[in-house]
């Protein structure tokens, strides 16, 4: 097995997994630390080291809230497990898990980006773990990157100062892992050529970002967008909810927080202020549930991911994108306030998708409400693929919706990280043998796509699996991820085309 190789950086050794087959590498730096003059600076390139690194613990998770801390949240439960995790700046490392005998076999790569809402959230998250996914013949790489205000500051002295690289840090650091992964993974026994990136939430937004950016054409040959909408315009009339903040906004943000929560005026001084109080006077700030995304910086972001798509200048590479049933935001449970919350969001259009609600609660006998909630990552996702299988691009567009045993969580946000890794023993949910036959299904076909850009095949039985169809926009279709895998060959009802229609229509104005 290989477990000693190369890095541009020096020589490092890994371990074998709990499949002995399995070699796996932890925190292997791919940039420098990010503290003092490094910080809020574009990431700058990894310092060498002598002899050979023993790349047997994971690095420390960016700056954020500590993760367990509050044990009555939901994902505390989930996975956010284990309050005492380390933290710090000098975090930016990646993760390995190879099962390749030697540097020659050229494996096709995954590189996962997680998510979190760009506020929290780490590379190594238990339900991570790569062992299945590289039993299948797949390195996965998962890398770390800056959070929150240390990884999405804006401000006028970095415009000024750092014209090259003063906005989505975040997002720097993603492209420098998948840069490192390019010139770095044929040593793991890796194809630097056929590298598939994917991600859920905020990794799945980040996905998006890396598909749109020019800045990073050509650094990966497919996509997997998870939970991340895709054209972020759901309620016609309300579009307030878009994927980036303007610079000019921004920069206000960025002044405000030094100004009014660390007491400083300049970011010189800023970089000199302790992480952790940084972290803590950002939490206090965006304790109203205020959000800091991306920023359309014009260089690596040029312009909203709506404008990038209806153009065409999405990244020409096979997308595979997605959400789960659970998601999104639901109408009051009141009919008649439900009604008035669709009057406030979809203007002009309020009252035929009201109608169309009704047909739909009457045929299926639900409530009017709950035919009128709206889950925005699945509408967002099927207006991007609607929009680029228009385009002649090739999309393979997925719902999951399985039973979740143990409570009455449904498939809420981020359920499908456990199937899709197939790491369901370590969830503490009673999964039965449904569950792992449909987390095998759905990894098989993740790492399918990321062989051949094609998800279907064989199950490891060797019986053929569900066929998986490229979406199409005259006739659109999915593959459902249930309680078992079904192919939908026509899966919008007149509520779902109604949606897409008018989201279609939205984004182009």
């Amino acid at each position: 097995m290989l477990r000693v190789t190369k890095t541009e950086n020096g020589m490092v050794r890994g371990f074998p997994g709990t499949d002995a087959r399995i070699t796996v590498f932890k925190g292997i730096p791919f940039a420098d630390d990010t503290s003092g003059e490094n910080r809020w600076r574009a990431p700058q390139p990894a310092k060498n080291w002598e002899g050979v690194r023993d790349c047997y613990e994971f690095a420390p998770i960016t700056m954020q809230k500590t993760p367990g801390l509050d044990q009555n949240a939901f994902y505390s439960k989930e996975w956010h497990v284990d309050p005492e995790v380390p933290m710090g700046e000098d975090s930016l490392a990646l993760n390995i898990w190879t099962p390749a005998k030697s540097a020659d076999e050229k494996l096709p790569v995954m590189i996962w980006i997680f998510g979190g809402a760009l506020r929290e959230g780490y590379a190594w998250e238990m339900e991570f773990d790569g062992e299945r996914i590289a039993h299948r013949g797949v390195i996965l790489v998962s890398i770390a990157y800056r959070l929150n205000c240390f990884g999405f500051m804006c401000h006028p002295d970095l415009t000024r100062d750092q014209p090259d690289a003063f906005a989505n840090f975040g997002f720097l650091d993603q492209k420098a892992g998948i840069d490192w992964v390019r010139r770095n993974i044929a040593n793991f026994g890796g194809d630097p050529d056929n590298i598939t990136i994917f991600g859920q939430s905020a990794g799945g937004g980040s996905t998006l970002a890396h598909l749109c950016s020019p800045v990073a054409r050509g650094s990966f040959k497919r996509a997997i967008v998870e939970s991340a909408g895709g054209v972020a315009v759901s309620y016609p009339s309300n579009r307030a909810m878009r994927h980036y903040r303007t610079l000019e906004k921004a920069e206000a943000d960025g002044v405000r927080f030094l100004r009014d929560y660390l007491n400083v005026e300049t970011i010189e001084e800023a970089r000199k202020l302790d992480a952790k109080f940084i972290e803590d006077k950002f939490l206090e700030m965006t304790a109203n549930g205020e959000m800091w995304r991306g920023v359309v910086d014009g260089i690596y972001v040029p312009e909203q991911v709506d404008d990038t798509v209806l153009k065409g200048d999405v990244a020409d590479v096979p997308i595979i994108i997605g959400n789960t049933n659970g998601e999104g935001r639901p109408a009051p449970a009141d009919e008649e306030k439900a009604i008035a919350w669709v009057r406030d969001n979809f203007g002009e259009y309020a009252d035929e998708y009201i109608d169309i609600c009704r047909r739909k609660a009457e045929k299926e006998g639900t409530t009017l409400s709950k035919a009128l909630s709206v889950n925005q990552n699945e509408v967002g996702a099927q207006v991007f693929a609607d929009i680029l299988a228009k385009q002649g691009r090739p999309i393979y567009y997925y719902v999951f919706g399985p039973e979740m045993p143990g409570d009455n969580a449904g498939a809420f946000h981020s359920s499908d990280l456990w199937f899709e890794f197939e790491t369901l023993m370590r969830c503490w949910r009673p999964f039965t043998a449904k569950h792992y036959d449909l987390s095998r299904k759905m990894c098989n076909y993740w790492t399918n796509f990321a062989k051949t850009g094609d998800p279907n095949g064989n199950d490891a039985d060797g019986t053929p699996m569900p066929e998986w169809k490229l979406y199409d926009a005259a006739k659109p279709c999915n593959i459902g991820f249930f309680d078992t895998v079904e192919f939908n060959p026509d899966s919008y009802d007149e509520r779902a085309r109604f949606l897409v229609d008018i989201n279609v229509k939205a984004a182009a104005e």
